[in-house]
């Protein structure tokens, strides 16, 4: 009896720490081609944690871990909103195509908590309409003040009345309030900046104004950790500070990278603690250097600032994976072997191509920048190398029947190996090679003894990528006028996701 209680206490415990949230839900008016996507609200340099289909119907179902209870971001057809998710939970969501998901209905298990938000956010949509905040930030300081003091009072009376009515988990409620702090803090930072701008620049606000930020920062560490809002607050604070620092520190340098000044600029300033160190300058730099285009050199000094610089583990590694999304494997290592399989059913290893060098590039249906724009070009690229190297064309489609339909409709005719990675974005080689919905179309070259020559291309025409092309087979492609402007998708580069806040923001350091 003994051994069956105890399984059964087991069984409990695990259930309760699961992280996992499964999801399904409708979108009348959906489409196919458009997908639904999770990312982390808190997070630092965040990448989608899912990302999910619809069937022909509207329908969809996924599931994704939840790092931990908060605030997440779901996007759908360039619109976003902000969602409050628990692991464990089965999260039922529905909406119309035209406004999902800046409008969304949930039932199950996350319903009280977000039609708690939801009302709450309905309320200061309203509350904004009828206040004018540009005016009050004109006035004097104790107008001011009395104003924002207003402002705070009657917003917390709302949430209060609408924890009443929905009864919500405390995180959601503390969330709510401290997210509030921040706003205010924001409008406070505005009201000081604007006076000093207004031909007074060494104006400063009395004890009374610095006692009220205070106060709206009882819960700061709090904060720091759960809103990107306020560490936007904490860098408008110390921009100007900054801003005199990296001109004095970079005169004469044409190397300057921003995360670099920032963090020595950081390592200065023995007030603030490690962990808010952390945060800002991960910050800064998912903000400032971490993008396509970042030079090599620059990635080589982040890199050596996350490992040295960075204490924080969770931090780091979310770095670290935004930074390999981005840059993926250093050149000279070895590619790694995946699970792939071909149209038959039977399986594929990318080390088939030993001995001769080969292109894998990533695809999917549902991205917009595959088909009439890229295949043509793709085709071209194929023909004039063919003669000297392989291509491996992996689908990330959601099933094995979607590939088959794509790759026979894509890439007829093209020469090359055509596999799919069973589980799409969440298959093997997709997680081993870094791919996400916003790096689509992508290409990697890979040597003849298997080891990755390149970094990722999102443009077939990008020089970089002719230039390693020509040396891996040693052809010479014909030269790109510069001057072509190249489709989205061939010459422009993807976005990534970061720390997403759906509220404005305040101007960033730089």
């Amino acid at each position: 009896m003994k051994k069956y209680l105890l399984l059964f206490i087991i069984a409990i415990f695990v259930m309760s720490c699961s992280k996992k949230v499964e999801v399904k839900g409708k979108i009348t008016g959906g489409s196919p081609l458009e997908r639904i996507e999770f990312i982390e609200a808190s997070g630092v340099a965040t990448l989608p944690l899912t990302n999910i289909g619809l069937k022909n119907d509207g329908t969809f179902t996924g599931s994704f871990e939840a790092p931990k209870n908060g605030m997440y971001v779901i996007s759908y057809g360039g619109k976003q909103n902000l969602i409050y998710l628990k692991g464990g939970q089965k999260l039922e969501i529905s909406g119309n195509g035209s406004t999902f998901p800046t409008e969304y209905i949930i039932t199950g298990d996350a319903k009280k908590n977000n039609d708690f938000f939801s009302a709450t956010q309905k309320y200061l949509t309203n509350y904004a309409q009828t206040f004018n905040m540009n005016e009050l930030i004109m006035k004097d300081e104790k107008t001011f003040i009395k104003g924002i003091q207003k402002l705070e009072a009657d917003i917390n009376k709302n949430i209060d009345e609408n924890v009443k009515k929905f009864n919500p988990d405390n995180e959601i409620v503390t969330w709510k309030k401290n997210d509030l702090s921040g706003t205010l803090l924001t409008i406070m930072n505005q009201y000081e900046l604007s006076h000093k701008q207004m031909g007074n620049p060494s104006f400063k606000v009395t004890k009374a104004f610095t006692d009220y930020e205070n106060k709206l920062q009882t819960n700061k560490d709090v904060m720091l950790k759960e809103n990107p809002f306020y560490r936007q607050y904490l860098l408008a604070k110390m921009s100007s500070d900054f801003q005199k620092y990296a001109e004095t520190n970079s005169k004469g340098r044409t190397d300057v990278v921003t995360s670099e000044l920032f963090n020595q600029y950081l390592k200065g300033k023995k007030d603030i603690s490690q962990v808010t160190k952390d945060y800002l300058l991960a910050f800064v730099m998912a903000q400032s250097d971490i993008h396509p285009g970042t030079p090599a050199k620059t990635i080589d000094k982040i890199t050596k600032i996350i490992n040295d610089d960075i204490k924080d583990a969770t931090i780091k590694e979310d770095l670290k994976k935004i930074l390999f999304a981005i840059t993926g494997f250093k050149i000279g290592e070895m590619a790694p072997e995946a699970s792939l399989i071909k149209q038959d059913g039977k399986s594929y290893k990318l080390s088939e191509n030993k001995g001769k060098p080969y292109m894998i590039s990533f695809y999917a249906s549902w991205n917009p920048y595959i088909g009439e724009a890229t295949v043509p070009v793709l085709k071209e690229v194929v023909n004039f190398y063919k003669s000297k190297m392989n291509f491996v064309f992996v689908n990330v489609d959601d099933t094995k029947d979607q590939f088959i339909k794509t790759s026979n409709s894509l890439l007829k005719g093209i020469n090359g190996t055509n596999v799919y990675g069973e589980g799409g974005l969440t298959s093997d080689i997709a997680k081993k090679y870094g791919v996400y919905g916003f790096k689509l179309p992508c290409f990697i070259v890979v040597d003849k003894d298997g080891k990755v020559a390149s970094k990722p291309f999102f443009n077939l025409g990008d020089p970089e990528l002719v230039t390693v092309l020509d040396k891996q087979t040693g052809l010479s492609a014909p030269k790109v006028d510069p001057r072509v402007q190249l489709q989205p998708g061939l010459g422009g580069e993807p976005s990534v996701q970061q720390a997403p806040n759906p509220q404005p923001q305040p101007e960033k350091v730089k």
